[in-house]
Parts: C-alpha cells; structure tokens; sequence
C-alpha cells in the first residue's frame, strides 16, 4: 500500500469517528428523559432509619403537607422591641394569614427578653418544591415594608429549601465556564502553541455536556432519584478533569512518536497502544472506586456513583476514540511553533531527568524524609471535628440561616426545627410527660392526630446538627422505647419499633451522620481491596501494587491534615461536614493512584529494554511534564467546587486539590521512584520484568529503530 493510500485512508477513519461521535451525542440528546423518580426521603435515607419512618407516618396525619414558616422580627441594634414594633407585628400578622394555611395565624410569641418575636406561618407544601418556593418568595415580599429599624427575616424548613435551592440558580453555568476557563488557562501553558490547546478542550467540554445529558437518563433507569446541585457539580468537575488528564497524556506520547516516526497515522497507532493501557486501567480505578458509593445509605451518593461512573466511562472513550480522531484531522501543524519533526531534540523532561537521578544517589533516605513529610502533614488531622450544624452548612448565608440564628439568640434553638416523635394517640401523654423530662429538651407538647397516629413536637435547648443536639435525639430515642404501648403503626419494609420513633429535622440530621459513619467502615475497605486488585492485573506482581496503595492512603491522610488546618486556622470552618471524608476518600483513593500508574505502567515498558532502575529513570523524565500538567489540573478544577455555595462541596474541593498535589509532586515525583530504585527488580514481586533489545516490542517500529532519549 503507497503512503498517499495509507494517508487518504486514514483520514477517512479520522473524519468517520468524528462523525460517529457527533451522531452517538445527537442520539444521546435525543433520548427521552424518564420522570426523575421521587426521592427515597428527604435525606435520602431507607426507612431502615427512624426519620424516614417518621416522614411516611406523618402521611397519615391530618397536615401532612403542612410545614410552618417562620417569620423572626427584632431590632437592628439588638434591644428590646418597643410597644409601638409588637403593635406593628401584630397588624402585620393578621395580613399573613393570606399565605397560611386554614386562612390565619397563631398570634406572635415574644421572648423572655423581649428582644426577638417570632410568627409561625402554616404553608401548604402541595405541588413540589417550586411551589413552597413561591409561596416562600411571596410571604417575604409582603415584609419588605417593615417599619425603619426592625429586621424581619423568615426562616423554618420551607424557607432552608427555598434558600438552597436558589443558591444552586445559575451555579451550573457558572462552574462550566470557570472550569472551562481554568482548563483552558493551563492547556495553554502546558503546550505553549495557540492553536492545540482548543482541540482537547473542545472535545472534554462536549464529553461534559454529553455526559450531563445521559445523567437525566441513566441515573433514573438505576430507580435512584437525580437530585441535581451537588451530583451534576462534582460530575462535571470529575469529567473535566478526567478527560483532560487522558488527553494529556495521549498528547504527550503521540507527540513523542511523531519524533520518531514521518507518517503521523503510524505515529498515532503506536501511541494509543502504549497508552490505552493505562487510560483503561485509570479509569477502571476510578469507575470502581465511585460504583462503590452504590453501598452507601444515602440515596445521593448512590446517584453520585451512576453519575460519575457514566462520566469517566464517556471520558475514556473520548480519549482513545474521538480526541486521536480530531488530532489526526489537523496533522502536525496543530502543534504550531513546536511542531515535532523525525530525529528533533527533546528538550521535555530535563528537570525530572536531574531530579530522578538525585533520588537515584540515596533512595532509601529520601523515601524516609517523604514518608515523614506525610506523616507531619497527617498530624494536623489531630483534633479535626465533624459534623455541621444547619446554619452552617452554607458558605454564602442567606435569609433562612440569619433568622434562625438571629432566633437563636433569644429562643431555644431548635425552635425552627421541632423534633417529630410519632406514637400512638392512646400514648400521646405518656410520650410528652417523658420527653419533657429528657435532659436537652426546653419543651414538649401534643401536637395532631390522626386515627392511627399521633405527633408529639419536642424543641431542644441545643441548635440542630450539633453534638448538643445529636446527644438529645439519642436520649429521646433510649428514653422513648422503654414508654409502653407506644410503638406507632409499622412502615412497610422498616424494622419493628420498640416504641415511639423519632424524626424531624434534627434526627435526619443525626441520622445521616450515623450513616456517613456506617458507610465509611463499609466502603473504605471494599475501595482499596478493587483498587489493589487492578493494580495486581495491571502491574502482575503484589510489591508494587501495595506499596502504591500504601502511599495513596498517606497522600489521603496528609491531605486531611493539611486541609484541617486550612479550614480550621485559615477559613475559620467549625468543622468538616459529615459526608466529606467518605467523598474525599473515594476521589483521591481513585484518582490519586492513577499518576501512579501513568509512572509504572511507563517504568516498566522502559525497564523491559534497560531494567528497573534505568527504567524509573526513563519513565520519570518522560511523563513528569505530563502528569505534573495533569496534576495541577485536576487539583485546579476540584478547586472550582469552591464557587459552589455549599460548604460540604468547598471542603471536598480543597480536600482533593490538596491531595492531588501530593499526589502529582511528593508520591509520584519522589516516594515512589525512591521506593523502586531501593527495592529495583524487587518492586515487581512475585512478577518480572523480561529484558528485550532496544527497539523490540513494537510492531510499527522501523528496523533498528532506537528508543527515543533526551539530552541533559
């Protein structure tokens, strides 16, 4: 076959998988989008755990789509309310009853102090979220023309839904185009050439809408409910980073074998077959790790499993079929000023040649000092908290989190968010008298019934989500199980209750962090156990593959340390949130491994013609501008989670950011050369690495072609 029908034929292939790619996303965006279905409970919680049974009992009560709004007056200055403000408040209430449900409202409560009022609004919750929202929107419209000097905040759970969901408007676009902009930033530094950058970023950017779309189809046809904000934010950040990391590392080795080949289709060929390997075993890390969230209590995190699974899938098949495509359209002149010709110098890769070599000179102390270096960094995790409170799960305040402190101030604060118990009308006073006596608790009283159940509201002196709080529910819930005959009607598919069964804000509350602890001790395990396993398959040997878990486990805990004290000392943070140490984990776990693997899946192809330790050498000059490039990268998007308003999303961001850069620069860079030039042929135990003559192994090699070097 001439060159000339070598070359037509395989721009034909090129331009026929870009085709196919834009058809596959044209159907994609043409399949039909399933009814989300509804969430299993408002945390999202079996009805394994007490607040889910109390939700689906509050069903059978007269309001079940009852919830009341608060509406909180005080003083600007913080004194007392004078004659003419509570006269004024109580003009104002009656025009409430508009928007309550039944047409009126309870009069206004005033605190002991006499500086904060407060005034219950029943809202109705038919018809969805973006309902409650307008009604929450209206209520607060018609309090904008408070008298000079008070302040009139409205808070309660119709308002902390209102306000989330409202943080989230526009959130989507406004992570798409920073994320795109700091990809766009670094590519542009990383190939200093005005022109290759935009392919990559064309191709991950639509492998993000892509995967976006699939999301409203897949996640659905799982039975798991997509609840968008969070799910679609990290998705979308882990698809940018993903994607960009394979076309990183595809750039690197194609442009590496332009130098040694003329025809650009052979060049291409023998680059994807070097790097297929590792993209595959990359990404089959990384699907592994987050389909282990499917174990997980919490119905978010299993979408968050499907959804980034689906991603990173789309992600792999983006680097190997649809990004070699589009490189092969543009030729060599895509690299444009530094185009890569047959025989050019390669001045990549020189500052990772030197320092490879000083760690060569003493292997062993320096994979000492790394060691310690983690493990001081480590340390600063000593004395981290967990565990958010409601007013501050948010990084931007809004008005629901200011009225609920600002009632804080002068009323229990669990005021806003009643405790829930559900029993049985015969045992209604029998389950009050009890609560009431439990240390914690400022009231208790009977609140509606229906024929088969009763609520009884409980307000705790301590704020919601707080360890206060959470030692309260637990009494309750000790307490209330010994009241006899006080078990309501059993849910279907729930364990039999020994009695009255707690719920309401504060209890879910309690209970995601008790399946946030369940998860970790579940999934922990099971993550590292895949990882390993791939490891094992890929690099056939056991040395290597724990000794590259071990250290990914230390970049983890480094990276809490470190970020612990960022948060604790830096941003003022109270505490991490429940769910962050499970996400972080998993993320880092299966991301923070594959710069290893971009490392020893290339150490050991060189080692096979120069041995271990020439090998590392090699490996490490050659895919250290890379995978620094790919480093900093995905450390950089995971840090654009911090425009996003939730504080569980800005610590997770910096907790995988941090942890990637010890990643990319400490374990990749220095512990794990050091760890291979200290143990050589030894890393690869029980394997081996089977020396062949230089230029053996590849099938589009030239006769007597040469491995390609780099001049120091």
């Amino acid at each position: 076959m001439s060159v000339f029908t070598r070359a037509a034929r395989g721009r034909l292939a090129a331009w026929l998988t870009v085709v196919a790619a834009i058809v596959f996303g044209a159907v994609v965006f043409a399949l039909p989008k399933p009814d989300n279905p509804a969430p299993v409970s408002s945390t999202g919680l079996s009805v394994q755990w007490q607040s889910t049974q109390v939700e689906r009992l509050q069903d059978q009560l007269p309001s079940r789509d009852v919830q009341p709004a608060i509406v909180v007056v005080s003083r600007a200055d913080r004194a007392a309310l004078t004659e003419a403000d509570r006269a004024a408040l109580t003009d104002q209430s009656g025009d409430l009853g508009q928007f309550a449900v039944g047409g009126r409202v309870s009069p206004p409560r005033v605190s002991p102090d006499g500086t904060v009022a407060l005034v219950a609004v029943p809202l109705s919750t038919a018809g969805g979220q973006e309902a409650v929202a307008s009604r929450i929107d209206q209520l607060r419209a018609s309090l904008d023309d408070a008298p000079d000097g008070l302040n009139v905040e409205v808070t309660g759970g119709p308002a902390f839904a209102t306000d989330l969901t409202k943080v989230f408007a526009g959130a989507d676009t406004t992570l798409l185009a920073v994320t795109a902009g700091v990809v766009a930033l670094l590519l542009l530094i990383t190939y200093r050439s005005p022109f290759l950058w935009i392919v990559p970023l064309v191709v991950v950017a639509a492998t993000e809408q892509l995967t976006l779309r699939a999301l409203d189809t897949v996640v659905p046809a799982f039975g798991i409910n997509l609840p968008g904000g969070a799910v679609t934010g990290i998705a979308s950040v882990l698809v940018f980073g993903a994607a960009t990391n394979y076309a990183l590392l595809l750039i690197a080795r194609y442009r590496e074998e332009l130098r040694r080949e003329e025809d650009r289709f052979v060049a291409m060929r023998a680059a994807l077959r070097r790097v297929a390997e590792p993209i595959l075993a990359s990404g089959s890390t990384v699907v592994l790790g987050v389909l282990t969230l499917l174990l997980s209590e919490q119905e978010l995190n299993r979408a968050l499993a499907v959804a980034c699974a689906t991603g990173v899938v789309l992600a792999m098949l983006s680097a190997l079929f649809v990004l070699p495509a589009a490189l092969l359209i543009f030729g060599r002149g895509l690299f444009w000023p530094f185009v890569p010709r047959v025989g050019g110098e390669i001045r990549e890769g020189r500052l990772w040649g030197r320092l490879g070599a000083a760690v060569e000179r003493r292997p062993a102390p320096v994979a000492l000092l790394a060691t310690l270096l983690l493990a001081g960094l480590a340390l600063g995790g000593l004395g981290i908290r967990t565990g958010l409170s409601e007013t501050e799960q948010f990084r931007i305040k809004p008005e629901a989190v200011a009225g609920a402190e600002t009632l804080a101030r002068s009323f229990p604060a669990g005021t806003t968010q009643p405790v829930a118990v559900l029993t049985t009308p015969s045992a209604v006073r029998a389950v009050t008298d009890t609560a009431a006596g439990i240390p914690g608790v400022a009231s208790a009283r009977p609140g509606e019934a229906g024929a088969q159940v009763a609520q009884v509201d409980v307000v705790l002196e301590a704020e919601p989500g707080t360890e206060a709080a959470n030692r309260a529910v637990e009494a309750l819930r000790d307490a209330l199980a010994a009241v006899p005959d006080s078990a309501p009607p059993a849910v279907e598919g729930a364990p039999a209750s020994d009695g009255a069964v707690v719920g309401g804000a504060v209890a879910a509350t309690y209970d995601e962090n008790e399946a946030n602890g369940r998860d970790l001790r579940l999934i922990l395990p099971i993550i590292l156990l895949l990882v390993g396993a791939v490891l094992v398959l890929l690099l056939r040997g056991l040395v290597a593959p724990v000794l590259l878990v071990l250290t990914v486990i230390a970049s983890f805990f480094a990276s809490i340390g470190a970020s612990w004290l960022l948060f604790d000392h830096v941003l003022d943070m109270p505490a991490l949130d429940s769910g962050v140490l499970l996400l972080a984990f998993v993320f880092l776990v299966a991301l923070g491994v594959d710069y290893n693997i971009f490392l020893v899946t290339r150490a050991r192809e060189d080692a096979r013609r120069s041995g271990t330790r020439a090998g590392m050498l090699s490996a490490l000059r050659v895919t250290g501008g890379v995978i620094t490039s790919a480093g900093i990268l995905l450390a950089a998007v995971f840090a654009v989670l911090g425009v996003l308003p939730l504080i569980l999303l800005t610590q997770i961001g910096v907790i995988v950011c941090l942890g990637v850069l010890l990643d990319t620069l400490l374990v990749r860079t220095v512990l794990v050369p050091a760890l291979t030039f200290t143990l050589g042929d030894r890393f690869w135990w029980p394997g081996r690495v089977k020396r062949e003559p230089a230029g053996d192994g590849d099938d589009d090699a030239p006769p007597g072609r040469e491995p390609v070097t780099t001049r120091d």
